[in-house]
């Protein structure tokens, strides 16, 4: 968990980055980091709680880039997720399924 301590190790300069998980970083502490500065900013794909309340502090803040839990949705995962369901439905009608976690659902 990264809360008030670690912040409080961080450089000014310092941005956090969190695609993970939103637990991982307690997001009042992070919010309290970010308006007194004692880092620079914040980009986060995740969060503890989704969506984020209407009455979050990060959502006034400038120094924050915060995006739905899509950030991976760039134009080529979008077309290679696209391509690997095509190329497994091909291998499905083609008799030979790929990635089956249960093989005698196929049987």
């Amino acid at each position: 968990l990264i809360g008030e301590k670690e912040f409080s190790l961080m450089k000014p300069t310092a941005i956090i980055i969190n695609t993970a998980r939103g637990s991982i970083i307690d997001q009042g502490a992070l919010a309290d980091a970010l308006i007194e500065g004692k880092i620079a900013g914040a980009g986060l794909d995740v969060f503890d709680k989704e969506p984020l309340l209407s009455d979050d502090p990060l959502l006034k803040l400038n120094n924050v880039v915060l995006t739905p839990h899509n950030a991976g949705m760039t134009p080529e995962t979008i077309e290679k997720g696209a391509q690997m369901a095509v190329d497994n439905i091909i291998n499905y009608l083609q008799g030979s399924p790929t990635h089956v976690v249960n093989q005698k659902v196929i049987r």
